[in-house]
């Protein structure tokens, strides 16, 4: 009986199913009982531990600090600002009892805290020198999706930091945007080996309640679709009328503030997974692999057993205490082969099988999970070793993967080639006349089973636009290049 874990769906067949399938089978997940709400395995937490110690200790430079607020908000301080009301209204979990009792104010979970915290900020603001005000809080937030929930993608609970700054000036608030959008783009490509692009958000898709939003967008090339990685939203001083967040300034007078919120969540696991991931499970990046070296000891019959496993735990011992994170995997009960297929599942980036060969030639074997390449390498030289493959593990990680990426960015011009480009799972890159209703018409001349195609971003890195160059699909003069295709 074949016992080896293995997954049964192939990334490049049912990339749902498989995907499905390896977060399950790598321990990042467990099914919960209710549809869309998950279970985080602590190698899922571990993953975002380590994205939040990052993120965390940057945004303490900025001088952000951390807080806490209830999740409950109240349905008349939801709808205060109407768009943002609108932004998550077929999304809002309510709490309407208490026991058998009716409550008598029904109570939102929060699906983002604007508008719980600022009513705050508009009591702890006064003048201008309790400005800026820059809080941000770890929590998890409830947006009752509709359709087939995702793991990590689209589930209706989910772990996040969201900041939330106020301004005195307008300068300030576009400042914190693009200096927080710099910290996502490298949670995602320096952390992740995820290759991002930065930009603006088109007016349909802008958080409700924003002046513009601000991504770093990744993309798909098995499904072709490209998933918003995290984002900063302007507020401008939208929040701050509704919520009368008024200060008075230097010079005696009230001002309203500019504010900002901002944030990345747990979809971030879920886009490594997609990405990295192949036909054996996961491929973890060294920088977020909780266990970056596995050692397995490879005994034959008749040999040095004792020998070899003293040899493991030293190895082990040595690497840990070079800040290498390493287990050893002991187990009697399991064969070497089985060890291998549950740690490649699991996506650990570097193994090291040491056998009765081993011992002799005073070597290990090393063997990649992201390429599969087997090497030897010398005791007195492992440490050093094992740091340079795993700093080459996680730049040829993104490397491979912006390739991969980059081959599917299409540049068109026409709608024909758009529609064509669509169809080859592309990530377009295409003129626009930047106007509401052609997107809305592409939108509905796209829908279909998987969904219709949209605006991902308007890069900040704009291509030289040619006087003349005229929209794809409306054929006025192009006002920006922008980025189309189908999106999580």
């Amino acid at each position: 009986m074949n016992t080896f874990l293995k997954l049964i769906n192939r990334k490049d067949q049912n990339f749902q199913h498989w995907y499905s399938e390896v977060v399950f089978s790598a321990k990042l997940i467990e099914h919960y009982d209710i549809s869309g709400l998950y279970i985080l395995r602590p190698s899922a937490v571990e993953i975002w531990e380590t994205l939040q110690a990052f993120f965390d200790s940057e945004i303490k430079k900025m001088n952000v600090e951390n807080c806490y607020f209830p999740m409950f908000v109240l349905d008349s301080h939801l709808k205060k600002e109407e768009a943002h009301n609108s932004g998550f209204k077929q999304e809002v979990a309510w709490v309407t009892k208490s026991g058998q009792s009716d409550l008598e104010a029904h109570l939102a979970l929060r699906p983002s805290s604007e508008t719980i915290m600022y009513p705050y900020y508009s009591k702890w603001i006064r003048g201008h020198r309790d400005l800026p005000l820059k809080l941000n809080q770890w929590c998890n937030a409830v947006r009752w999706v509709v359709g087939d929930p995702t793991p990590f993608i689209r589930s209706r609970e989910f772990l996040w930091q969201e900041g939330h700054g106020a301004f005195a000036t307008e300068d300030e608030a576009h400042a914190e945007a693009l200096e927080i959008l710099e910290l996502y783009r490298r949670i995602y490509e320096e952390y992740l080996a995820v290759p991002v692009i930065k930009g603006t958000k088109s007016e349909m898709e802008t958080f409700g309640g924003a002046i513009y939003t601000n991504t770093v967008e990744a993309f798909i090339p098995n499904t072709g679709c490209g998933i918003q990685g995290a984002t900063t939203h302007c507020l401008g001083q939208k929040f701050a009328e509704k919520f009368e967040v008024k200060f008075e300034d230097k010079k005696g007078e009230k001002a309203m503030v500019w504010q900002n919120s901002w944030g990345y969540s747990t979809r971030t696991i879920g886009a490594m997974v997609m990405v990295h991931g192949d036909d054996k499970g996961l491929v973890l990046p060294p920088k977020v692999a909780s266990t970056q070296v596995i050692v397995i000891p490879v005994p034959y019959k008749d040999v040095d057993t004792q020998g070899i496993y003293d040899t493991c735990k030293a190895t082990v011992n040595m690497l840990c205490e070079a800040k290498i994170r390493a287990e050893l995997d002991s187990r009697d009960s399991y064969s070497p082969e089985k060890k291998y297929s549950e740690w490649e599942m699991k996506g650990v980036p570097l193994r090291i099988e040491i056998r009765p060969m081993d011992l002799e030639n005073k070597q290990v074997c090393v063997v990649r999970r992201d390429n599969g390449a087997k090497i030897h390498i010398a005791n007195a030289d492992l440490v050093e070793e094992i740091r340079k493959f795993l700093n080459n593990i996680q730049q040829n990680m993104f490397d491979v993967a912006k390739q991969k990426r980059d081959e599917c960015i299409q540049v068109i011009h026409t709608w024909e080639e758009f529609k064509e480009a669509l169809n080859q799972r592309k990530m377009i890159l295409a003129p626009w006349c930047d106007e509401k209703d052609v997107e809305l018409d592409v939108k509905r001349k796209t829908e279909n089973e998987m969904g219709p195609a949209k605006t991902l971003c308007s890069p900040f890195d704009q291509p030289e636009l040619p006087e003349g160059t005229k929209c794809f699909k409306s054929g006025k003069p192009a006002k920006k290049w922008t980025y189309w295709g189908r999106s999580y």
